[in-house]
């Protein structure tokens, strides 16, 4: 199993996001389960810089969109342009053909930009102009908006958010590793100086063998435990769908992988849960979001198999 060249990778991207090696774990889980992250948290953070550490140990192409409220949907996927020359129209792919995608500021494009990427997040391939074009494989989205600016914004709408496995913030850096980034250590040039740990076909490979992860009957009666209490407990306002219960499921069995199992462990459900559901759910009490402290509560009522 990986667990080496995993604890590799995170200690290479933590050279550069300083602290946030959790995270840095988090990351690779959603990417090797096939699915889309999105982080939520204030400038300044190091959210552009995980994306770029990622895609240089992996080795996959990086392209990076900033998203405006003037960005239109073939600014992302791509335009026709009538060559002279040739005197017919020839397609110029957009930055969305690559194999990481940060979508940086998400919230600031409009609705109709933000849902041209649903189908290349869903479905790995674009409709332009009545031609469908194939994404690269793997494709992956990271995109990051400022969970406390508004004005100017456009909220993520649910079919939107659904469609990222995970949602995860990095929150302030540890007073170590802000005391080191003040003393001049300079991330830009440790990012420039960065190995590649692995290649395409590497990241591919691990995908498929993540699929052959052994999930016992028990754990999946203990997964729909879950499921069913968010469905029926007064804590929160509406239930979790199946597939969210599905992401919950690929997500654990990446998990597991990625820390040298070839099985998963509730353990291993319990780390991603909240990861992976907190978009999706709501507190009866407040409708903008779920605390993590409340998940606590799901955990000690629902039995462990």
């Amino acid at each position: 199993m990986l667990a080496d060249p995993f604890e590799n990778i995170v200690e290479q991207v933590g050279k550069v996001v300083l602290g946030k090696k959790e995270q840095i774990r988090l990351a690779l889980a959603c990417l090797f389960a096939r699915g889309h992250l999105l982080i939520e948290d204030i400038p300044g953070i190091g959210k552009t810089t995980l994306a770029k550490a990622l895609s240089i140990s992996l080795g996959l192409e990086f392209q990076r969109i900033q998203c405006t409220s003037d960005m239109l949907p073939g600014d992302i996927l791509g335009v026709s342009v009538f060559e002279q020359k040739s005197g017919s129209f020839t397609f110029h792919k957009g930055p969305v053909f690559t194999q990481v995608l940060l979508a940086d500021e998400i919230n600031r494009a409009t609705p109709k930009t933000q849902s041209a990427l649903l189908e290349a997040m869903e479905e790995h391939q674009v409709t332009v102009e009545g031609q469908t074009r194939p994404l690269h494989d793997p494709f992956f989205v990271i995109a990051t908006q400022n969970p406390l600016e508004h004005s100017g914004t456009y909220p993520l709408p649910e079919s939107q958010l659904d469609r990222f496995l995970m949602r995860i913030e990095l929150g302030y850096p540890g007073r170590e590793a802000e005391r080191r980034l003040l003393k001049g250590e300079s991330t830009k040039k440790t990012l420039s100086e960065m190995n590649t740990n692995l290649t395409r076909d590497d990241v591919k490979s691990m995908q498929e063998n993540i699929g052959t992860v052994f999930v016992s009957d028990s754990l999946l009666e203990y997964l729909q435990d879950l499921l069913e209490f968010t469905r029926t407990a007064p804590h929160f306002h509406v239930g979790l769908s199946p597939r969210a219960g599905l992401g919950v499921l690929q997500t654990a069995k990446s998990w597991a992988f990625l820390h040298g199992r070839d099985h998963v462990l509730p353990e291993d459900i319990q780390a991603v849960f909240y990861w992976v559901v907190s978009h999706r759910v709501s507190s009866s009490e407040d409708l903008r979001g779920f605390p993590k402290e409340m998940f606590d509560t799901l955990f000690q009522e629902v039995a462990v198999p």
